[in-house]
């Protein structure tokens, strides 16, 4: 089988499948009163996929009752459905929103070489595939995480949990803080444990939006940065002038569980964080401002004048760059001057605004 198109860097995140003669055997709508039954073959990846942590939605042209009866003959809970007669690109782009990844994230199934060409020309991020190429897929390295945590194997629950959480902060009448608030958000920070090491390694290789590394290896002094793997953050576990903070979120939706982590390198008058990171799931939920006013404390509790956190600018982490400005970190001019990759962010001691944390 060839592919499509390439797919985007990292593991792939979110399958959107096709309905009619795709995961259906037959066409919804001229099937009469005996819709067609779902596909065994692709109904088991769906399966094997989801065990791994990889979310599924629709982009059907059809009316919602596709979508529904879709979910029924699968069982399979879609985090997200676009059901219409729109342009599947468009489809697309709207479920990466739905769910707050990137579109290069995705990978989509479709049996029309016409609908797969349209997808891959308007968003050539995606991982194309006809239904054969998706048969096959479990066995190639997009779709094979390298750790499968207790948060992966419940990431499409608690992607129905944040469809929850979304509907209600829709209709609440108040400040996104003071539904955060309603909500009984609470965010935890604490020192990170060998137990949280997989997640850990997790969390790097997917977060793109919130990584201050953009995937890459910082330097940390702490032995040959080759690869976030789970040795290496072991070995920062064990440095003694290192520090690994891992951020937890819960409230009264659910427990997102570890939902970001950093790095801290401790010398006299300066604190480095050479990688902080953030899950999606966490964006918008006032989780960032605590992380960042906890950093700011502790620095200026050790009696350090400066924190700098070190990003990678890209077009994939702006939001984390826009929560660093938003914080009162500034690019310092030598860094400014020279133009592209890592940009140092400087914030001098004192206090951060923003949240409440828990923990230590």
């Amino acid at each position: 089988m060839t592919r499509e198109s390439p797919a985007g860097e990292g593991t792939v995140k979110c399958v959107v499948w096709d309905i009619d003669n795709t995961l259906l055997t037959g066409i919804y709508l001229e099937a009469g009163d005996q819709p067609p039954g779902a596909d065994p073959v692709l109904t088991t990846v769906l399966a094997e996929l989801g065990e791994r942590g990889i979310l599924h939605a629709l982009a059907s042209k059809n009316p919602p009752e596709a979508a529904a009866h879709t979910a029924r003959v699968t069982g399979w809970r879609f985090a997200a459905a676009e059901c219409g007669w729109g342009r599947k690109s468009d489809a697309l782009a709207r479920i990466a929103a739905t769910l707050g990844i990137g579109v290069d994230a995705l990978a989509f199934v479709d049996n029309d070489p016409f609908e797969r060409a349209e997808v891959g020309f308007a968003l050539p991020g995606v991982l194309v595939l006809s239904p054969e190429d998706a048969a096959e897929a479990p066995g190639w390295p997009e779709f094979s995480p390298p750790v499968i945590t207790p948060e992966a194997r419940r990431r499409a629950e608690m992607y129905a949990e944040r469809q929850r959480r979304q509907a209600a902060e829709r209709s609440f009448g108040g400040t996104k803080e003071e539904f955060l608030e309603t909500v009984g958000t609470r965010v935890t920070i604490a020192a990170a444990t060998a137990a949280d090491v997989p997640r850990l390694h997790e969390l790097a290789a997917r977060t793109r939006q919130f990584n201050s590394v953009a995937g890459h290896p910082p330097a940390t002094g702490a032995g040959p940065a080759a690869g976030m793997t789970q040795d290496w953050f072991r070995g920062l576990l064990a440095a003694g002038d290192r520090d690994v903070a891992t951020v937890r979120l819960r409230d009264a939706f659910g427990d997102d569980g570890l939902v970001g982590a950093c790095v801290v390198i401790r010398e006299a008058g300066i604190w480095t964080v050479p990688l902080l990171m953030m899950s999606c799931r966490a964006m918008g939920r006032g989780v960032i401002d605590p992380l960042l006013a906890w950093l700011v404390r502790q620095a200026a509790r050790a009696g350090a004048r400066r924190l700098r956190i070190p990003c990678v600018a890209n077009s994939r982490n702006v939001p984390l760059r826009l929560a660093l400005a938003a914080a009162g970190f500034r690019v310092p001019e030598a860094a400014g001057a020279a133009g592209q990759g890592t940009a140092g962010r400087v914030r001098e001691g004192g206090n951060a605004g923003g949240g409440k944390a828990g923990g230590g």
